[in-house]
């Protein structure tokens, strides 16, 4: 409804049917808010959905990479050690000595031999430390790095901003309004999309189909009349006689003598009746281009009944529906489809015909419809009519 809604509501109004065009906007009115806020809740839930899944990106991205600097900080603060495997085999080889068991572990160093001893395990146990310390701060690297690269796998690179569009636009507005924020520019656009899906879903359709007569011209109201062009320019047409001299010889002389005379009767009538037929031919073409219309091609159907249904008639009238019935009769004997009375009127109204609502109905003044007469006449072939000379 809000992408035909249109069609109907202008087509009305170029008809002056105003109940229908104001129904029509109604219409347009009630389906086109129903319709903004869905598209107010898509364009809300595409920005909000898309953001939020590149805020969760950028927040988790931002958070690995600060544990993976944590834990290489704390491995560079562990002291350089060999492999835990080695000191822990070089440790079961001090606790095989004598020493071992006289300090009952070294829980009971007395001598300087057993603190030495002592104190060389105490060594070994702290290097132990260090290389498992080591080993668990590298193994929680790896498992970082590991999620670091499922957030960045195929490709994607993790934003700084969840909208970076918001995030330009709402720099730029700060140069004029300190005060606006991302999320003001965020609803701002997503009002501006929805009024996009509205405005093309509304009007993109009689936009591109509505039908733009940039070459179209006016029809003259009155129909021209045939001009009747008198036999005088059949005489101007015809070809001059020339007389053709014969030499006179013998028994020949009285033909030759009558033959002069009516040839020079001939040019003498033809130069009488040049000028005249002249100046009539010249005031025939002259009238004849003045009453002739500019071509129009193809005609329309419409303009065809005109020239052949109706005449000008001063004081007379016609209603629309009387108008559009004989229109139907037309089509019906030149076996054409009729087109819709609304779309009649209008094509019907482009002829420069006077129209006006006269007791609630449409009438259309100065025109009637031919007598049956008058129709025959029209159908017969222009006769010419021969005069004597």
């Amino acid at each position: 409804m809000k992408a035909l809604v249109p069609f109907f509501f202008f087509a009305a109004i170029r008809t002056k049917m105003w109940s229908q065009a104001a129904a029509s906007a109604l219409v347009w009115v009630v389906v086109t808010a129903y319709s903004l806020t869905s598209a107010l809740g898509h364009a809300a839930l595409n920005r909000l959905d898309t953001a939020g899944q590149r805020a969760v990106s950028s927040e988790s991205y931002q958070s690995y990479r600060a544990d993976l600097a944590r834990a290489q900080e704390q491995l560079s603060w562990i002291p350089q050690h060999r492999p835990a495997q080695a000191v822990q085999a070089e440790m079961e080889v001090l606790k095989n000595d004598k020493a071992w068991s006289s300090t009952k572990g070294c829980a009971e160093a007395t001598i300087k031999r057993s603190r030495d001893f002592c104190q060389g395990y105490h060594a070994l146990a702290a290097e132990l430390g260090s290389a498992q310390q080591a080993s668990s701060l590298e193994a929680r690297i790896s498992d970082i790095q590991s999620k670091i690269a499922v957030v960045t796998s195929g490709g994607k690179n993790v934003l700084a901003e969840a909208d970076p569009q918001a995030a330009v636009l709402a720099k730029l507005a700060a140069i004029i309004a300190p005060n606006i924020s991302v999320e003001d520019v965020q609803t701002a656009l997503t009002v501006f999309i929805a009024l996009l899906l509205e405005v093309g879903s509304g009007f993109g359709m009689y936009i591109a189909f509505s039908q733009w007569r940039l070459y179209e011209r006016q029809t003259p109201a009155v129909a021209p009349e045939m001009v009747t062009v008198s036999t005088a320019a059949a005489v101007v047409a015809a070809p001059k006689a020339v007389a053709i001299e014969k030499p006179r010889s013998g028994a020949n002389d009285n033909k030759s003598v009558t033959e002069e005379i009516e040839t020079e009767v001939i040019e003498t009538v033809a130069e009488i009746a040049a000028p005249a037929a002249t100046e009539e031919t010249a005031a025939v073409i002259v009238a004849t281009n003045a009453q002739q219309p500019r071509l129009i091609a193809p005609e329309t159907d419409v303009e065809r009944f005109y020239k052949e249904r109706i005449e000008t008639q001063d004081g007379s009238s016609m209603t629309a529906t009387s108008l559009y019935e004989d229109y139907c009769a037309w089509c019906e004997e030149q076996q054409k489809e009729p087109l819709a009375l609304p779309t009649f009127g209008r094509e019907f109204g482009e002829l420069g015909v006077q129209k006006a609502r006269i007791a609630g109905r449409v009438r259309y003044i100065g025109i009637a419809l031919k007598s049956a007469s008058d129709l025959a006449e029209d159908k017969k072939l222009t006769a010419f009519n021969d005069r004597a000379a």
